[in-house]
């Protein structure tokens, strides 16, 4: 009777020697009603404010080339009818009446067939790149520079094709690469002048409208133009004919 009162009371002590083993296990283990689920609820609330940054970096990414595409049109234009004139002066050397009178209608109506998809590929990618590259932590300044050395290096072949289709020269595949160290001189020098004049306009001017944005775009891209002139002579030089 004694032994059976010892282990009558026992019983309830071994079981709560049980409850309070198992209690600690769960807690080591990361049961749900114990604090060591809350990373994993913290994990949750970071996937889901990872998202929209992730959603956003997509979406202005692709307005970016939307906008890329937009421009396309409208410089596939003014290309056809400038670019044959100017290739003319730079790699023929030409005069300007001399160059002006090679160019007809016909030429130009050609060609624009030739701006208009090499500028869908060439103006999307290109803004693209500068999208990307804007969630870097890279200065303006040094992403113009990788920014030219990545759009030089994919476009180059797209940029050559024009270039002879625009001369009336043969297309030949090995050629397409042509004047590669001037070219990715000049979108160097041109996308770091971009980055860096854009940067400054925007200190000085300090745009707060569409209109004022858009004259300072223009002002950026133009200076750019003139800074990166040089190298663009260097190509012109380099694709000169042997007998020029």
């Amino acid at each position: 009777m004694a032994g059976a009162v010892q282990v009558a009371r026992r019983g309830p002590s071994g079981l709560t020697g049980l409850v309070f083993i198992v209690a600690a296990l769960c807690s080591l283990r990361g049961a749900p009603w114990s604090s060591k689920s809350e990373p994993s609820s913290l994990a949750l609330v970071a996937a889901r404010e990872e998202a929209p940054a992730e959603s956003a970096f997509v979406t202005k990414v692709f307005a970016a080339a939307a906008q890329g595409a937009t421009a396309a049109f409208v410089a596939a234009i003014l290309s056809a009818i400038c670019e044959p004139l100017v290739n003319r002066l730079l790699v023929k050397r030409m005069t300007v009446s001399q160059a002006y009178a090679e160019i007809t209608f016909k030429l130009v109506s050609n060609f624009f067939l030739t701006t208009f998809p090499t500028n869908m590929l060439k103006f999307p990618v290109f803004e693209m790149i500068n999208m990307s590259l804007s969630f870097t932590s890279l200065a303006g300044s040094v992403r113009g520079i990788v920014n030219g050395f990545l759009f030089c290096t994919i476009m180059l072949p797209v940029t050559n094709y024009r270039f002879r289709k625009s001369m009336g020269w043969e297309i030949k595949p090995a050629l397409l690469y042509q004047a590669y160290i001037p070219t990715v001189a000049r979108d160097i020098v041109y996308g770091w002048a971009r980055g860096v004049v854009g940067a400054v306009l925007a200190d000085q001017m300090a745009p707060d409208t569409f209109t004022a944005k858009s004259i300072v775009f223009g002002i950026t891209i133009w200076a750019a133009c003139i800074i990166s002139s040089p190298c663009n002579e260097w190509r012109g030089y380099t694709l000169q004919p042997p007998d020029k």
